[in-house]
């Protein structure tokens, strides 16, 4: 194999992205729009200078369909469990019920946005916490735009060691030898990993915070966010010594009990006051007037986030109903391919097989089952009726699920596409080749970020360049643990840009087409996380 890294090869492997970016965020298009330009930039790219065969492009548009599947198969599931749960009028009751929990909306949002997302990322994973969480943060009065921003956001932290580990399982594989053995501290790998994504972990709160309310949001929860943030990610760091598949659920499940005794502190019990300009909130918050009762309990109006994390942990720690359930799995066969670089990709019986039955789009559609058949047994259908305009479920769905589907799909194929044709090794190799080792540990994580922007996954993410990353260390001399750790953080953090989760998000919130808008909230977040992240690379890289 041997790609191209010249300038000019560099700059066409790079601009399906730049163009992307500069569609979404300073030109404003919708992501249906701006998707399939992207996708055909990287094809016609492939075609013209990567010297990719036409039956190559179409393995590899193949393949993108396929992984697109994975991902709309939680889409379309999220969609019809929020309508669902819409349509019973467990939203509204939710919003009542917990403005008595807690009167301090702010407490209530980081809850929501941080640490729920982050206990849902570190059981389910792959879209699930944007899917659930993007419509509670609504209920409880914030914007769309910055409901999205939050749910994509918040928990981008736990991508990496979330989904009971399995970008780290996908990292530990692909940087293997051919025994199939690590030949670096696995477990140092695994901590050092743990203390880089504390920097967008903490971050993460802040940047919710601030949003809210800037500094005087910033001043009277910066408190909350020392404790629960050394909860989540000092808590995630310690248990990767121990367990790393564990570690983000453990560290969220004990997040989530601590919220009890510190919402029993006067300082997040009473209502937020000296925070006169709150631009993530909408008119109507915890404190809106409410015109008529609840038609079900807060008890009631929690039972889907009560369904859903006892369905997916049986699911998967009940070890004999896990058997039986992962055995069934589909993937597609794809012949062997190559380009006139000499990029191949080998024939594969089953491409990126889904274990359906353990799948977060079944653990969401059985939620919804359960929840449809709870609600409508207690008649909460006909009695949110009687107070709000009842929509067709099926239409609801459609209206929302069909032009989600489009950019995902598009967005998956363009990766596939820029993997297939040898871009992605381009642009990976460009950077390493005119860095210094020390440059290049700076900017070891944008490279992992870059996966995760092209895939929507640090999984994908660390696949795509686990290795890559491993080799160059091995060549610049540089310690490869320090190197993988920047990898899975960037791989976790550059979730908060990834378009795919952002067209999630909007569809969720009925905001299709202002993708735009919540990238503008994330992508500074993104840069300042990327800095710290170098700079902390950079002295990992000189500890011995």
């Amino acid at each position: 194999m041997d790609v191209p890294v010249d300038v000019l090869h560099w700059v066409l492997a790079i601009l399906p992205v730049v163009a992307l970016l500069v569609l979404l965020v300073p030109l404003r298009w919708r992501a249906p729009e701006a998707a399939p330009v992207a996708m055909f930039i990287a094809g016609i790219v492939a075609l013209a200078a990567f010297k990719t065969p036409w039956h190559t492009l179409t393995v590899a548009t193949g393949k993108g369909v396929w992984d697109a599947i994975f991902i709309l198969y939680v889409i379309w599931p999220a969609l019809m469990l929020y309508q669902v749960t819409k349509q019973a009028g467990a939203y509204d009751a939710l919003r009542k019920g917990i403005s008595r929990f807690s009167r301090n909306e702010l407490f209530i949002i980081l809850a929501l946005a941080w640490v729920f997302s982050s206990f849902l990322q570190g059981i389910a994973g792959f879209g699930a916490p944007v899917a659930v969480v993007v419509p509670l943060l609504m209920a409880v009065g914030v914007r769309p735009v910055y409901a999205v921003a939050f749910g994509v956001l918040a928990h981008a932290w736990a991508r990496f060691f979330g989904t009971l580990g399995v970008g780290w399982l996908a990292t530990l594989r692909v940087t293997a030898g051919e025994d199939g053995e690590n030949s670096y501290d696995v477990t140092r790998a695994a901590f050092e990993s743990g203390l880089l994504i504390l920097i967008s972990c903490y971050l993460g709160g802040l940047l919710v915070v601030w949003l809210y309310g800037r500094w005087p949001a910033v001043k009277h929860a910066w408190p909350l966010v020392l404790i629960l943030g050394t909860i989540l990610g000092v808590g995630q760091m310690l248990a990767t010594l121990f367990s790393p598949e564990l570690s983000t659920f453990l560290a969220a499940a004990v997040a989530l009990v601590a919220l009890y005794p510190l919402s029993r502190w006067r300082r997040y019990r009473d209502p937020i006051t000296g925070i006169p300009n709150r631009p993530a909130m909408a008119e109507r918050g915890l404190d809106a007037e409410q015109e008529h009762p609840p038609v079900m309990s807060l008890g009631w109006s929690a039972l889907p986030y009560v369904v859903l994390p006892i369905v997916t942990l049986s699911a998967l720690l009940i070890d004999p109903l896990n058997d039986q359930l992962t055995r069934w799995r589909v993937g597609l066969p794809f012949p062997d391919v190559t380009t006139g670089y000499g990029v191949h990709n080998a024939a594969i019986d089953e491409y990126s097989p889904i274990t359906v039955l353990t799948h977060p789009g079944t653990m969401l559609l059985v939620t919804t089952i359960v929840v449809w058949i709870v609600y409508r047994s207690r008649g909460y259908y006909t009695a949110w009726g009687r107070v709000a305009e009842r929509e067709r479920l099926g239409l609801a769905l459609l209206v929302d699920a069909i032009p989600a589907s489009v950019p995902v799909i598009c967005f998956l194929v363009t990766s596939r596409i820029l993997d297939h044709s040898g871009q992605t090794l381009t642009i990976a190799h460009g950077i390493a080749d005119v860095s210094p080792p020390t440059m290049y540990a700076f900017i070891a994580s944008v490279i992992g970020a870059l996966g995760a922007f092209m895939t929507s996954s640090s999984t994908a993410s660390n696949v795509l360049f686990g290795r890559v990353q491993y080799d160059v260390a091995l060549l610049h001399d540089l310690r490869p643990e320090a190197i993988i750790a920047a990898q899975a953080a960037g791989s976790a953090y550059g979730n908060a840009v990834a378009p795919a989760n952002i067209v999630l998000g909007t569809s969720i919130a009925g905001i299709k087409g202002q993708e735009g808008s919540v990238l503008r909230l994330t992508i500074g977040w993104t840069a300042v996380v990327l800095v710290l992240t170098g700079i902390a690379t950079i002295i990992l890289v000189n500890v011995s």
